[in-house]
């Protein structure tokens, strides 16, 4: 309880140099994560148009991508973009992709075949079968994916720190280089704050945006 004061201490005297650092912190996550999801479910779509061996060669390449350690992934960034805001960014992003690829194609080739072919026989173009049809109800998966990668992220970018990219990570390396524990913890319980905040967040917005007929009651 007592770091917890110090932390909490520290942010009230410093509270630009913290605001600054959440910022940082913040833009990395949402840029990394829109960014992710603008690449992620248009490449899922396609990829259920596609089938066969290229689709399962896309989903093996992004299981491939969830197995490999946030830090890898920012240590193999670094020698080709160098350090700072923008290689911290693109290596957030290839975190993020995963997830959010594997959830929008389970969830696009889980929509029932009749449904489809029903929504053909209508006169329905397949743009609109996707907008109206395929998206709504593979939206549940979605959102799964893109909560599981909102966590990953915010949690990741206090990787960032390592490769110059700023954030909540840079009280965290310094707690630890310093051996402080409430300067760790400065960057540490915002961090988990945001992280569960942004489950939340999904949560409430896939509970919103999900049709009432698809719901669980």
């Amino acid at each position: 309880m007592a770091m917890l004061q110090q932390a909490w201490l520290y942010i009230l005297n410093n509270p630009l140099q913290f605001a600054k650092a959440a910022g940082v912190h913040v833009s990395l996550s949402v840029c990394a994560l829109s960014i992710a999801a603008a690449l992620a479910i248009p490449a899922a779509v396609w990829l259920t148009r596609r089938g066969g061996a290229v689709a399962l060669a896309g989903i093996n390449a992004a299981n491939i991508g969830r197995t490999l350690p946030s830090l890898a992934v920012l240590a193999l960034v670094m020698p080709v973009l160098g350090t700072g805001f923008a290689p911290s960014l693109f290596a957030l992003t290839l975190l993020a992709l995963p997830p959010i690829l594997i959830n929008a194609y389970t969830g696009l080739r889980e929509v029932d075949v009749d449904v489809i072919d029903s929504a053909r026989g209508m006169g329905m173009t397949m743009g609109e079968i996707l907008r109206k049809i395929e998206l709504p109800i593979a939206l549940p998966v979605i959102f799964a994916g893109l909560r599981t990668a909102a966590v990953q992220v915010v949690s990741g970018a206090v990787l960032a720190a390592f490769i110059g990219g700023g954030g909540l990570g840079d009280y965290i390396t310094a707690g630890i280089a310093m051996m402080s524990m409430h300067l760790l913890l400065v960057g540490a319980v915002p961090v988990t704050l945001l992280s569960i905040g942004a489950d939340a967040l999904f949560a409430a917005l896939q509970k919103r945006l999900t049709p009432k007929g698809l719901q669980a009651t």
